[in-house]
């Protein structure tokens, strides 16, 4: 009698856990759900004006190194220079306008790109320049070729394209770079590999050794060339082949066209160089870096940043993409 009535009870706990369970990962998911459904579109324009960043960092210090009447007229300078320009014309004489790409394997800064560039398009006149600081090791061909069509519109619109390389622009990056009316680079910035690369592992052999069969079927003989798990031949390897070539001549002229002072022959071998002999060879146009070229700039210029800021949503903390 114990026996049935432990055996019963354990099948009505067993039952209990399973629909418990199954209520909270349908609590989980309804949470998770609406989570992402709230957050999604929380996204911005940021717009900061360089020039009082800098003016803030001047005041700070001159507070400390100035005798206390002396920063005083030093303040006294500064609000009469304001008030100066604010009686001026509506429009500064030279606008800068800031953006930031941090190139990562598919280029996923294209999306917030494409949205600043639209952005300050809507305001930005002949005359006018956007700086680009720009860094990227490379990655995919299609999603480096839209961020420098991104670009592209900026030239398109007679606007001045300066590209500025702290630490590397290759590959990609320099796809990007190159759209530029100009490109300034600091001295160790590493410039180029202006080539195409393709590569994987092959696990074939391991299968058959185990006795693991592997099917694989398309429809189009080249649906497919080389192959993570069925066995690659000589065709699909040349192929491939073939397929490289081809990109890296489209790589080669887009570079061609857009600086057509470098000799393209000898700077597409997919070899990197540093600033200083990246400028000997023509990829870039001044050593000097971004900091630099600001710091002088907002002399005479008002800097904007311009960043498009989208909030990333609970489901994308919890299961950030996978890297294609």
């Amino acid at each position: 009698m114990w026996t049935e009535f432990l055996g019963e009870y354990g099948m009505f706990l067993a039952k209990l856990g399973t629909l418990a369970l199954f209520l909270l990962g349908a609590a989980v998911f309804a949470f998770l759900f609406y989570m992402r459904a709230r957050s999604a579109g929380d996204e911005r324009l940021e717009v900061r004006k360089l020039n009082e960043k800098y003016e803030h960092m001047q005041l700070v210090l001159r507070s400390a190194i100035l005798p206390r009447k002396a920063f005083k007229q030093a303040v006294k300078e500064l609000k009469q220079k304001h008030k100066a320009a604010q009686k001026g014309a509506a429009r500064p004489e030279r606008r800068i306008f800031v953006l930031r790409f941090d190139g990562d394997l598919r280029a996923s800064g294209v999306a917030s790109l494409r949205e600043e560039i639209t952005a300050l398009l809507t305001v930005a006149a002949p005359g006018d320049e956007v700086l680009v600081v720009l860094e990227s090791a490379g990655g995919t061909v299609h999603g480096y070729g839209l961020a420098a069509s991104q670009l592209q519109r900026i030239r398109d619109r007679s606007v001045r394209l300066t590209a500025a390389v702290d630490k590397i622009a290759a590959s990609g990056g320099y796809m990007m770079a190159c759209v530029a009316d100009r490109i300034i680079a600091a001295p160790f910035a590493v410039i180029g590999s202006i080539g195409v690369l393709a590569q994987m592992p092959n696990f074939n052999r391991f299968l058959k050794k185990h006795e693991i069969d592997f099917e694989e079927m398309t429809a189009g003989k080249y649906k497919r060339t080389l192959s993570l798990f069925g066995e690659n031949t000589d065709e699909d390897r040349a192929k491939l082949r073939e397929e490289l070539d081809e990109t890296h001549e489209l790589f080669k002229t887009f570079v061609r066209e857009h600086r057509a002072k470098v000799e393209i022959d000898r700077i597409a071998t997919g070899e990197h160089w540093y600033g200083r002999k990246a400028l000997e060879l023509g990829l870039v146009d001044e050593l000097r870096t971004s900091d630099d070229y600001l710091g002088a700039a907002a002399q005479d210029a008002e800097i904007y940043e311009v960043a498009f800021v989208r909030k990333k949503t609970l489901w994308e903390r919890l299961f950030p993409p996978a890297i294609s």
